[in-house]
């Protein structure tokens, strides 16, 4: 076995690793409102969640994929190297930020890894602005449409069900979850396997194992089985934070972030934009518990959540550009 294909074949096992780990941590994602609002335990939500992470591979288009692996870096200085300090990036941040609990982008690690090993390589004329820009304004677009969207479903719930007893309206809320939450991890899917596929997908091209940047069906399922199965393995210490440090969730606040949270993600996917399915959420659990009242959020957790988000981008690409400094300073390897 040649040494170029040992090389893709470790890439592409890193790649899984992230988007493993990328299920593990954002598992939070798909689960914290359900099990917040015990619609379903804890064990029961994981599976839930990740049978409709895997059931997203069928379908749903790969133009995030696109945007991953050819759409943000330059992909003619894309190396081994880049794309290993890239992975490393993103996995040394999602572990150091599941440790601390905090729900932070698995998505903006991972792009900031990438750039961070891209710069480190050659620089800012190695980033494609145009992959960048939508990215960038999505940081700040996905969460507010996430909150305006649970807002605005809300206000439309209690508006509707004014004259019912609350326990009805509870029981009925109840089973509705079960389908947000499947929309929501299907949006979960849709857009967080993609950016693995892109990786992938980018490896064996600038290998030489594609003629031309495409998405191979081997590369799709095996990405969705990955996160799929990180999904399932659970993120306990983010659950908490998400599903009741926050702001207290009913089953109709759980059911209008979890709506919200898909009509975004389903959207940005459509869209081509790697956007972060935990800014998206928390922004729609901040916009439920708004319309309570503001006092029922709290605000003290949201803020720390919102700095770990500010640097995830900037930290991963540091952690990137070091992995890739690293590289060549003892292999040789560029």
């Amino acid at each position: 076995m040649d040494t170029t294909l040992l090389a893709v074949l470790a890439l592409i096992a890193v790649a899984l690793i992230f988007d493993f780990i990328n299920g593990f941590h954002d598992a939070a994602n798909s689960i914290a409102t359900i099990v917040s609002t015990r619609v379903l335990t804890p064990g029961q939500a994981v599976v839930w969640a990740a049978v409709f992470n895997f059931l997203a591979a069928f379908g749903f288009g790969t133009a995030v994929a696109r945007t991953i692996g050819g759409g943000m870096i330059d992909l003619s200085i894309v190396t081994s190297a880049v794309i290993f300090g890239g992975l490393m990036g993103a996995i040394v941040w999602d572990l150091i930020t599941w440790w601390l609990g905090l729900p932070t982008s698995s998505s903006h690690a991972l792009v900031g890894g990438y750039a961070g090993a891209a710069l480190a390589k050659a620089g800012w004329s190695s980033l494609i602005a145009s992959g960048w820009t939508k990215t960038l304004i999505f940081i700040v677009l996905a969460p507010l449409m996430g909150m305006v969207l649970a807002m605005l479903i809300s206000v439309l719930t209690i508006w509707l069900f004014r004259d019912f007893l609350p326990r009805r309206i509870d029981a009925w809320f109840r089973r509705l979850q079960l389908l947000s939450a499947a929309l929501y991890s299907l949006g979960h899917g849709t857009n967080d396997a993609q950016k693995t596929m892109g990786i992938i997908a980018g490896v064996l091209f600038t290998a030489g194992y594609l003629p031309e940047f495409t998405i191979p069906f081997w590369v799709i399922i095996s990405a969705h089985a990955a996160i799929a199965l990180g999904t399932l393995s659970g993120g306990w210490r983010i659950v908490h934070t998400m599903g009741s440090k926050i702001t207290k969730l009913q089953p109709f606040g759980g059911f209008a972030a979890e709506t919200s949270g898909a009509i975004t993600l389903f959207l940005a996917s459509s869209l081509g934009v790697p956007v972060s399915t935990t800014h998206t959420i928390t922004g729609a659990i901040v916009g439920v518990g708004a319309i309570k009242r503001m006092s029922a959020v709290r605000w003290g957790i949201a803020g720390r959540i919102l700095w770990a988000w500010v640097l995830t981008i900037p930290a991963s690409a540091l952690i990137g550009a070091i992995v890739y400094e690293t590289l060549v300073l003892v292999f040789g390897v560029a």
